[in-house]
């Protein structure tokens, strides 16, 4: 990435990444393993923050993973993702996650999870780089900044009052 912060539409780095789950990814009863889903839904958050940042990135919070319904085996898992908040080094990424029958094609997919992943944008050392900013381009990207900030509040406050709490307990 250039030192070019111009803000970036959430439309450019916007993607859908699908895959039929199989055996591997069950468990006895049929059912998707939830971190076979967790995977699926971190590449296609990664891939989104990448192509936002302009380069490398890397997970650095699960903020909220919601199952809805169970994911079978023969089904198509498609990840739907974007950019819905940026700060100075980070980005939050929202993913959809739906699946349907192998079988049904043209039937829409039931929502089956949803997820909000923050990622940090690295250099080849390692450290932490700039981001642009996200540009939402409509009134539902604009809800979605709004709630990010709001998940992003909560995560700093719940960080700084474990860090008071330990301040007041004595290791033991």
């Amino acid at each position: 990435m250039t030192d070019d912060l111009r803000g970036v539409p959430t439309s450019a780095s916007r993607i859908r990444l699908s895959r039929v789950v199989d055996a591997l990814d069950a468990n006895l009863h049929g059912n998707v393993h939830g971190g076979a889903i967790m995977r699926l839904v971190d590449e296609a958050a990664g891939v989104v923050a990448s192509r936002h940042s302009g380069g490398r990135v890397v997970t650095a919070v699960v903020d909220e993973m919601q199952f809805v319904v169970p994911v079978h085996v023969g089904d198509v898992v498609t990840c739907e993702a974007q950019v819905n908040w940026s700060g100075r080094t980070s980005c939050e990424i929202g993913v959809r996650v739906t699946a349907q029958p192998w079988d049904q094609a043209g039937e829409a997919g039931r929502h089956v999870a949803s997820a909000y992943l923050v990622f940090v944008a690295v250099d080849d050392a390692g450290h932490p780089r700039v981001v642009p900013p996200v540009m939402p381009e409509n009134d539902e990207g604009r809800r979605r900044f709004r709630e990010a900030e709001i998940r992003r509040g909560t995560r700093l406050a719940r960080r700084e009052a474990i860090l008071r709490s330990r301040e007041r307990t004595p290791a033991g």
